[in-house]
């Protein structure tokens, strides 16, 4: 047999391994309410190609490609134990097993680190909780098909309605086609139907009603059924705590809002401080998607090394708040052509920090630049540590942290020598290291923190609503780090 040959056969080995994982994964899920991780990438709903390239992407992080081989042993493990709602990550599962010298069948080993979540420790089901999405922009249509996506057993969060502004003839027709396509994201993964009798869209088998309303005040949610909502408003009209309490209508719980929280508004990022949230808290922001790239590498930095200063640049692709072609606009320099043109402008990023990590000390200061790409960002982090380091140091650091700490799902990192910014879109992490263009200078740091700023964002909020309506299940095995 020529290598070619060889080669050939491996692969095609490697996909009848991950073809059998599917049905695996997806019956976890549907019955248990168990989400399969591999290095905190879920593999619910993943096609064989994509299994076998999340395996491969272990190389850039890990050093070494994971093979299915290695992996599907604890899979087979997990369908023996009576578990209950959780996230498992196979991936960890895998590499923890390696280092361990006990001498433990698989099966024995796999009980043992998931224990958490079997036989009398593991949580039950809880009823599903309903959210409502005020807006249906940007941040709104993805936040949509992640709720969609997640909808799984039907005990998690169920999206019950979208409330916008009447938009004329078609209306929802034309708001389900952008639900359905996206220029950026693609195709929605799954069906869409249109009933215009009911105002209703239908998604995945996921009854939505649209509501069309001009303001929070003309909205009785309990007359469609909504009970104990979590309200997520993407439009950003409101930001404080006057504002947003609008929204406390029949029906609606809490509010959670996709932009900078300003007064007394919690702004949270998931991963550091979502557990601070008080139980009778009502209204809190998910802050921006800038401070939610550079907020967790922030943390990890100053945990590490202690930060005195730092300065973030972010080097941001354009949002629909600015002009197509040069018109007036509000702001200084948002009017001009936004396809055509670097625009300086300012980012609340910075001044954020100190709301979502108010141990951190140092003086944090931040610029932007928007530029000609439609989306994935870049934030520069330069910081002054309070210790020297090395780059190599550093970097071997974060790799671990974006694998085994508690900022795993917000932490990611890259080693692609030639990775640029469309590689990132729909990554759902917050950020992603580029371990190739870090500088470390003795006490200098300079971190290259690609996110994309629309879905990974959108992910972070769904963390939190998760967090807020109780169905964040507890990952295993538990982060070490």
């Amino acid at each position: 047999m020529t290598v070619n040959e060889d080669s050939f056969t491996n692969w095609k080995t490697r996909e009848e391994i991950a073809e059998s994982m599917i049905p695996i994964v997806g019956k976890l899920h549907r019955e248990h309410d168990v989400t399969v991780l591999l290095h905190s990438r879920s593999l619910v709903n993943k096609s064989v190609v994509s299994i076998l390239k999340t395996h491969r992407f272990a190389r850039q992080i890990a050093g070494e490609e994971l093979s299915v081989t290695e992996t599907l042993p604890f899979l087979q493990a997990l369908t023996t134990l009576d578990l209950g709602p959780s996230q498992i990550d196979i991936g960890m599962l895998a590499a923890t097993y390696k280092t361990d010298d006990r001498g433990l069948s698989v099966a024995d080993f796999t009980a043992e680190a998931v224990a958490g979540a079997t036989g009398a420790n593991k949580i039950e089901r809880r009823e599903g909780r309903d959210v409502v999405l005020y807006g249906f922009g940007r941040i709104g249509r993805l936040v949509a098909r992640l709720l969609i996506e997640k909808a799984g057993s039907g005990n998690g969060l169920r999206l019950r309605a979208i409330v916008v502004r009447g938009g004329g003839e078609a209306d929802l027709v034309k708001r389900a086609s952008l639900l359905r396509r996206d220029s950026i994201h693609g195709q929605f993964q799954g069906t869409i139907t249109v009933d215009e009798a009911t105002s209703t869209i239908v998604a995945n088998g996921n009854t939505i009603k649209v509501i069309y309303a001009n303001d929070p005040s003309e909205v009785d949610y309990t007359a469609y059924g909504i009970k104990d909502a979590i309200l997520i408003d993407n439009t950003g009209k409101w930001r404080d705590r006057e504002g947003l309490s609008k929204h406390l209508r029949p029906g609606i719980d809490k509010v959670v809002l996709t932009a900078p929280g300003k007064g007394d508004v919690p702004n949270i990022v998931h991963g550091v401080n979502h557990d601070t949230i008080k139980p009778d808290e009502q209204i809190l922001s998910c802050a921006s998607c800038t401070t939610n790239a550079i907020v967790p590498p922030l943390k990890a930095m100053d945990d590490e090394y202690g930060v005195l200063r730092g300065h973030v640049e972010t080097v941001h692709s354009f949002t629909n708040d600015q002009n197509l072609l040069d018109n007036y606009h509000k702001a200084d320099r948002r009017g001009r052509s936004a396809p055509l043109n670097m625009v300086i402008t300012e980012t609340g990023a910075a001044s954020a920090v100190a709301k979502a990590l108010p141990d951190l000390k140092a003086p944090i200061t931040g610029s932007s630049i928007r530029v000609p790409v439609p989306d994935v960002s870049i934030a520069i982090l330069s910081l002054r540590l309070g210790r020297e380091t090395t780059r190599a140091e550093v970097l071997d650091y974060l790799r671990d942290v974006s694998l085994h700490s508690p900022l795993k799902r917000q932490i990611d990192f890259t080693t692609a020598p030639d990775a640029v910014s469309m590689d990132f879109v729909g990554s759902r992490h917050a950020s992603i290291v580029d371990a190739g263009a870090t500088k470390v200078d003795g006490d200098n740091a300079i971190l290259y923190l690609w996110y994309d700023n629309e879905f990974g964002y959108s992910c972070q909020v769904i963390r939190v609503v998760q967090h807020v309506s109780g169905v964040e299940y507890p990952t295993f095995p538990v982060p070490t780090v």
